[in-house]
This record gives C-alpha cells, structure tokens and sequence, in this order.
C-alpha cells in the first residue's frame, strides 16, 4: 500500500477531523473535546493555532460552516461540520497510519545514537537516572490505567495502553543494556572505554 501525500499532515487536522465527526462544533468547543477526551496527551496539540488548523481545513473543502452559535452577550461562533470530502479524507489518512509504519526520530534515539561522545562510566550513571524514571512512570501509568478502566470502555483507552507499553518496553531494553556495559560484555565497550581514557581512537572504530 503507498503512502499518500496528503494536502495536509499536521496531526492535530486529522485530530479535529474526528472530532467534528462526531458533530459540528466551533473550535473552542473542538479544544474542549479534545482535552475532555484526552486526546491531546497523544496528539501534540497547540490550541493556538488550532482556527488556523480549521482554516486550512476549510480551505481545502474537508470542513465546512454550518451555522453561527450565540450564548448571551458573548460574540459569535462559527460552527463548522465535515464534509464528504473530510470523511474520506480522515478515513485515509487514518487508515494509512494504522496500517502503514513510518519512520520516526525520537529523540532518545538521536542521544544513543551519539553517546560514545561520552564515557561509558558517564552514560551508565544518566541512563539509571533515566530507568529510574521510566519505572516511576510504569508504576504510576498502570495505577491510573487501572482507575481509568472502572468508568471508561478499553476502547477509548487503547492509546493510553500502548503508550504504557511502549515506556515498559523502553525501561527492559535499558536495564538490559545497562548491564551489558557493566559487565563489559557489550562489543567494543573497552574500545569505547580505552578511547576516552586515551584520546586514541581504537583500531577497531575506524
């Protein structure tokens, strides 16, 4: 299945999209849901430029007006609905990023990726801090999944499991590797070691 290059690849569009599938709303109301259903702790989301994410949405015929809201002496809202255009569209670009893995860049991906800049010793000592608080966070994330499955269905809380599952995973990948480098076990860690004790770029490194 290819990618499709989509007229819009903000997240935080495909996160409005499925919220006025649910129903028209004017954005505030739009920012409302998505902190009242917790969206924005997986969607990185800037509420200040969410009327533009609208706009742009509108733009490009996936949402559209439906109607002005007045509550008291408050101005006007602007409530917009998705169009035909918008469902098929969420429904894609939903279904590609389901089905289709892509390459992401965390950024603690970039840091191991350079971490022989610093010595073994070092990085030993600021990934226990890290696995420390990874374990804090496992802790803490099963507690609150576990109140959060009394009132709320598992499906509304799939998102909120992964990422359990991806931070679970993270600390036994680093109490792993921590071990490896303190039992030396770890290829070319004497290398790595030698290296910043020296100066002198090992052999086996070039």
């Amino acid at each position: 299945m290819a990618r499709t290059r989509r007229k819009l690849s903000n997240p935080l569009a495909l996160a409005v999209m499925t919220t006025l599938w649910q129903k028209p709303m004017h954005p505030y109301e739009i920012a409302q849901t998505l902190r009242s259903q917790g969206k924005d702790a997986s969607t990185k989301t800037n509420y200040g430029s969410l009327y533009t994410v609208v706009q742009n949405l509108e733009k490009h015929g996936f949402v559209e007006v439906t109607g002005v809201e007045r509550q008291g002496n408050r101005p006007e809202r602007t409530v917009y609905g998705l169009t035909e255009a918008g469902r098929e569209e969420m429904a894609e670009w939903l279904s590609d990023l389901l089905a289709i893995p892509a390459k992401e860049f965390p950024i603690f991906e970039t840091a191991l990726s350079l971490m022989s800049a610093l010595p073994p010793d070092e990085v030993v000592r600021l990934l226990e801090m890290r696995l420390s608080s990874l374990e804090v966070q496992v802790a803490s994330g099963r507690g609150a999944l576990e109140k959060l499955y009394e009132t709320l269905p598992r499906l509304f809380l799939v998102e909120v499991e992964y990422q359990l599952h991806i931070v679970e995973a993270q600390a036994q990948w680093v109490r792993g590797f921590l071990d490896e480098v303190r039992k030396g076990s770890l290829p070319g860690v004497e290398g790595w070691r030698r290296y910043h004790e020296t100066g002198e770029l090992p052999p086996e490194f070039t």
